[in-house]
């Protein structure tokens, strides 16, 4: 499958509103969770929608999308983790330390393209994309699979090992929070 990974521009919303759907991906989620917690819940999926394409007209792109051809196959939410406030507010990934850091904090991955090589494609561009924007430090909250039967939109342990990124900590066993270090890694590409 050859993918083309793009940072989510206004331009590109139509085709991020396809790949959501309807639902919003997740529940109605609109990739809101990790900005207002669970007030996301209280909001009309519309009022999610209309948030985030306010965060996507606003700038800087939050994250990246995949496409196969002209099809919307992947999301991938990457930012400061500063952009996405209830990170802090979930005693499971509180920041582990004072070092500033960019976020992968969600996959939406189409059906059909799921377990294809789409998230690890994503994570990949990621670290380019974070590298490219001045981080330092990558980080992400996985679940791990091993230790929890869950499916979940954060990505699993194995997967972010395979790109590189370590367990740096955990405060819940099937939830570690991983980095990757730009600075040290800077002629990985892989």
């Amino acid at each position: 499958m050859k993918l083309t990974i793009l940072s989510l521009t206004p331009d590109l919303w139509p085709a991020l509103e396809d790949l959501f759907g309807e639902k919003g991906a997740c529940g109605g989620c609109w990739c809101m969770y990790w900005r207002i917690g669970q007030a996301y819940r209280r909001n009309s999926p519309k009022t999610n929608k209309a948030a985030f394409k306010r965060v996507v007209e606003e700038g800087p792109p939050p994250g990246l999308i995949a496409f196969e051809g002209d099809l919307a196959i992947g999301w991938c939410q990457l930012t400061p983790r500063e952009a996405l406030p209830w990170l802090d507010r979930t005693w499971q990934i509180k920041p582990a330390d004072d070092v500033p850091v960019w976020s992968i904090s969600c996959f939406y991955i189409r059906k059909g393209y799921r377990r294809r090589g789409v998230t690890s494609a994503l994570i990949s561009a990621g670290r380019e994309a974070a590298r490219a924007a001045g981080a330092v430090t990558l980080e992400a909250y996985p679940l791990d699979a091993t230790l929890s039967p869950s499916s979940t939109g954060t990505g699993y342990v194995s997967t972010f090992e395979r790109a590189g990124f370590k367990i740096i900590g955990h405060r819940t066993p099937p939830r570690p929070i991983m980095r990757y270090d730009l600075s040290r890694n800077k002629s990985d590409r892989g």
